[in-house]
């Protein structure tokens, strides 16, 4: 009962703050106020734009593809300079180049894969101007591409889909005075925000502990909000100055999926069927809860070989690798959340979560971070499965499918697949690879089926742009620090690039009335329809190397747990 008074809570605060944002994120598309107009004016001015500048989809593309750039020249020299900076009172030197280069992919791709400790290798001057600023950057970038996604659908012989700096500084306007009043509330309740680099503790026993410190609340703030999930510390949101009383663990939680949920509502407003954007947002729901369910249940259970020397966890569950003041169903239930939301941040060690446990957060991963997924890239990588769901519907009754009034073709068809199979080719050609090359099999700690299951981890959360990881695997030699930065680099900008290739040719055709044969976009059979497509595509890819791993290390486990001889 406490554990589904927990999970009840946690959802309903969601879905709450998601119908209460809902509204306001819609409404920056066409009813801004004169004063967020006049800000939009300033910004573009400096960059010689005007807001009525609109853009076709190769120049959108192209100002995502500069925008990322120029973000990741700027994040990678200033770790490589951060020694030379001011702000690093610790005086930190330059970040490793590998390992630069991996967290400036990997935080404008909005996956904050950190192969690094943040408190012992970055430098405040870097976790503000550098982390922090990409965190609301790459959020903002997610929902601009949806708002174009849905101009796809809502124009009509329209050869552009808006301007990406206004669409941007859009996604600003959400990121921004939320990740204010939730840095205040975390500072209230505990979290630091200073530009002190640590505080010296006095021992009872004698002696001396240096505690890290820093601009903590700031960053944990947009973390959460924008999906990103990197965090100031290096056990991330498990550390109790990032994470550090049940309204923190609270808030952070609802914060991972409440703007990706409120952007389902969002899109029923833009594209004018609200229904269609509740029955989204159900269909993600209904992937999401079987997976709170399964972890929970299984964390709760503990581990075999314990029980098999008599150990009782019958009260507390599977404990290891989390923190006592979280409790298993605390653990399970933001591990499940945060592999769902392509968010990452942890506030337990995934690696020492039961196989079946484990294997059910990289199955999130795995079917392409659709539930919930990033802030806007989760919904538009939903419609992709959407597109794919109405032409499989639309060859069985031997018509050409209708999507919210546009015909579903060839183009738009290969741009679904697009979107769809790259992360999934990344993250199996990368695990082909590390346990081929000698560097990936010497890089993992633990034998057997569990140091598989760490490689298939990495690769589906870097591929799938979550950032979250097994321990036991070193990922900052020169094979995992490029082969994940490609992964990351692939997985957001060609879904992107195809999104608004899809985009682009739905704008260009006249919308045709619905009719008889057309699949409804709401109600259960839509939603059944979806869902099942997501899992189907999911299954047929990835079901061998989840044998291998997770599979295979449960059934490991079990023949341990049998072996025991009980004292």
């Amino acid at each position: 009962m406490n554990a589904t008074l927990q999970v009840g809570t946690t959802l309903l605060l969601i879905f709450v703050g998601a119908a209460v944002m809902a509204r306001p994120i819609a409404a920056l598309d066409s009813d801004r106020p004169s004063r967020l107009k006049k800000v939009e004016a300033f910004f573009l001015r400096m960059i010689g734009d005007k807001p009525d500048h609109e853009m076709n989809y190769r120049r959108y593309f192209g100002a995502v593809i500069a925008l990322n750039v120029v973000g990741f020249l700027f994040v990678y020299g200033l770790q490589r300079l951060q020694h030379l900076l001011p702000l690093n009172p610790s005086n930190l030197p330059a970040v490793e180049p590998g390992v630069a280069m991996n967290t400036a992919i990997s935080f404008l791709t909005n996956t904050n894969w950190q192969a690094y400790g943040g408190e012992t290798t970055m430098s405040l001057l870097s976790q503000m101007a550098a982390l922090t600023t990409q965190n609301f950057v790459s959020g903002a970038t997610g929902i601009a591409v949806l708002f174009a996604l849905a101009r796809g659908f809502t124009r009509q012989r329209s050869g552009t889909l808006g301007n990406f700096h206004v669409d941007l500084l859009r996604g600003l306007f959400v990121l921004f005075p939320l990740a204010v009043v939730m840095a205040v509330l975390l500072v209230l309740d505990g979290v630091p925000q200073t530009l002190t680099s640590s505080v010296t503790a006095h021992l009872i026993q004698g002696g001396e502990q240096v505690i890290a410190m820093g601009p903590v609340a700031s960053q944990v703030a947009i973390k959460q909000l924008g999906s990103n999930g990197g965090g100031f510390f290096n056990v991330n949101s498990a550390h109790p100055l990032e994470n550090p009383t049940p309204f923190t663990n609270l808030l952070e939680l609802s914060a991972l999926i409440m703007i990706t949920a409120s952007t389902c509502l969002v899109w029923g407003r833009l594209v004018k069927d609200r229904a269609h954007g509740r029955a989204l947002l159900i269909t993600m729901t209904v992937l999401l809860v079987p997976a709170i369910i399964a972890i929970v249940v299984s964390e709760s259970a503990g581990n075999p070989v314990l029980t098999a020397i008599g150990v009782d966890s019958s009260l507390l569950g599977n404990m290891e690798g989390k923190e006592l003041r979280f409790g298993s169903t605390q653990s399970g239930l933001w591990a499940a959340v945060t592999t769902a939301a392509s968010n990452g941040s942890v506030n337990s060690m995934h690696d020492s979560f039961s196989p079946l446990g484990g294997a059910v957060g990289m199955i999130m991963m795995l079917i392409g971070e659709v539930s919930f997924g990033g802030v806007g890239s989760g919904l538009y990588g939903l419609l992709m499965f959407v597109v794919v769901a109405v032409f499989i519907t639309g060859l069985m009754v031997g018509r050409t499918p209708e999507l919210l009034g546009k015909k579903i073709e060839a183009a738009e068809m290969k741009a679904a697949a697009i979107a769809i199979l790259a992360p999934s080719a990344c993250v199996l050609v990368g695990l082909g690879l590390a346990c081929v090359v000698p560097e990936g099999a010497a890089s993992v700690a633990n034998p057997g089926a569990h140091g598989f299951s760490e490689m298939l981890y990495s690769f589906a959360s870097t591929a799938n742009n979550n950032g979250s990881a097994f321990a036991g695997l070193t990922v900052n030699g020169p094979f995992f620090a490029t082969a994940n930065g490609v992964c990351m680099w692939v997985a957001r900008f060609f879904v992107i690039g195809a999104v608004l290739a899809l985009a682009s040719s739905l704008a260009k055709k006249a919308s045709v009335p619905t009719s008889s044969a057309t699949l409804p976009t709401r109600g259960p059979l839509f939603v059944t329809v979806v869902a099942g497509t997501v899992l189907l595509v999911g299954a047929l890819t990835f079901v061998p190397a989840l044998a291998l791993g997770p599979v295979a290390d449960h059934f490991e486990l079990r023949a341990a747990a049998a072996a025991t001889v009980k004292p």
